[in-house]
């Protein structure tokens, strides 16, 4: 039986939406996964000995190895069924979860991280084209939807979330918690995902040809750069928000809430603000982020008009992705899959990148410096998103 059969018999099953929500929660996971330490640095310092810098690279080190994973993953899995691929990487998510959550030293507790940078790499440098063979081609739109809003959903309530429980039960249950929903998102994929025997074909495994085309080149460097500039500040908000605006757990978790909240309204408005404008709102976007950086610091010891900055910063730093993903939709439509897991690799490395030069900035320079350095960078990827505006043909600003 040939892959286009066998893809075709799975169009016409109604369990195929099944496995698009099984991924969906997997999804969802991954995300609180990566991002639970953002709200639980300063515990997890404590108790492990280190400072809270050092902690901010736990998520350093998972964009490392979810960097590395999402640019080969394709070439090395060539010859497996995308379904055994897909339940290797969920499983690997559930000893990450493990792991974390019963780390005994710093170095049990980057391990962990690490696992999870696998898992994060593969499953999503994947998922499109995955999603692309599971629903036919008229709703793979709604497909794709399903998984950013459980990307968007996990976004929201990581960081709350995780504030709230590791007041409650402290920041292992808290990571914990994350490992019986993984349990059931592997458990959901293996009952729903049909097979999928791979479909290499070969010349499609080198992700970096993409970069000759200057509008791509560009475009991708300002991606690099926002997702730089947001996260060298974001990791770091906890200790802010307590050791400078001086605000209380319950108060901290509200303001993160809200912040998730505003995340998921700044997506609706700006997904439909793109149908008819795109760079104008990529541009933009980043210069918003700059300026909020910088008047936090400016107001960093009122908590009045720090909860309201982070509001904002929410609302649109959740809403960025949206418009890239539009870009890349138009920029790339005959080689989406090759342009997301080249988008998906440099996200993560930027991640990395913003975090482990914050911790740094942190630790060396004070807090104030890695929301300067992150307004210098949004700064630069709203140049360069510019630039890639000029290099393009019949895109509207």
């Amino acid at each position: 039986m040939t892959t286009d059969t066998v893809d075709a018999r799975i169009l016409r099953s109604p369990a195929a939406w099944g496995a698009v929500l099984s991924m969906a929660l997997c999804v969802a996971t991954l995300i609180a996964s990566e991002f639970m330490p953002v709200s639980l640095l300063t515990p997890i310092a404590a108790d492990l000995g280190v400072t809270e810098g050092q902690t901010g690279q736990a998520i350093s080190i998972s964009g490392i190895f979810a960097v590395l994973t999402s640019l080969f993953v394709a070439q090395l899995t060539r010859h497996i069924d995308r379904r055994h691929v897909v339940l290797a990487f969920s499983a690997l998510l559930v000893v990450s979860g493990s792991l974390v959550a019963f780390a005994p030293n710093y170095a049990w507790l980057m391990l962990g991280r690490a696992l999870l940078g696998f898992a994060i790499g593969g499953f999503w440098g994947m998922s499109t084209s995955i999603i692309m063979r599971l629903v036919p081609p008229q709703d793979v739109p709604r497909g794709l939807a399903m998984l950013n809003a459980g990307n968007a959903i996990a976004a929201t309530i990581s960081a709350p979330l995780g504030s709230y429980l590791g007041d409650i039960i402290g920041w292992r249950g808290a990571f914990f918690f994350v490992v019986p929903l993984a349990v059931l998102a592997l458990v959901w994929q293996w009952i729903a995902l049909p097979s999928l025997p791979s479909r290499h074909i070969a010349g499609q495994g080198n992700v970096f040809r993409l970069l000759r085309r200057p509008p791509v080149a560009l475009g991708m460097a300002s991606i690099t750069l926002l997702f730089m500039g947001q996260f060298s500040l974001f990791t770091y908000l906890r200790p802010y928000l307590e050791g400078v605006t001086g605000v209380s757990i319950p108060l901290l978790s509200a303001i993160l809430l809200i912040m998730g909240l505003a995340g998921v309204a700044g997506t609706w408005v700006i997904s439909r603000m793109l149908r008819t404008r795109l760079f104008s709102i990529v541009i933009a976007i980043p210069l918003v982020m700059a300026a909020i950086a910088i008047a936090l610091v400016g107001l960093a010891s009122l908590p009045e008009a720090v909860a309201f900055l982070l509001v904002l910063w929410g609302f649109f730093g959740t809403a960025a992705p949206v418009g890239w993903g539009a870009w890349l939709a138009r920029a790339l439509p005959d080689d989406a899959e090759a342009g997301g897991g080249l988008q998906v690799a440099l996200i993560q490395f930027a991640i990395t990148i913003g975090a482990a030069g914050g911790g740094l900035l942190f630790d060396q320079a004070g807090w104030w410096a890695p929301f300067v350095f992150g307004a210098m960078v949004l700064c630069g990827s709203a140049v360069l998103a510019y630039a890639a505006f000029h290099t393009s043909r019949g895109v509207k600003p």
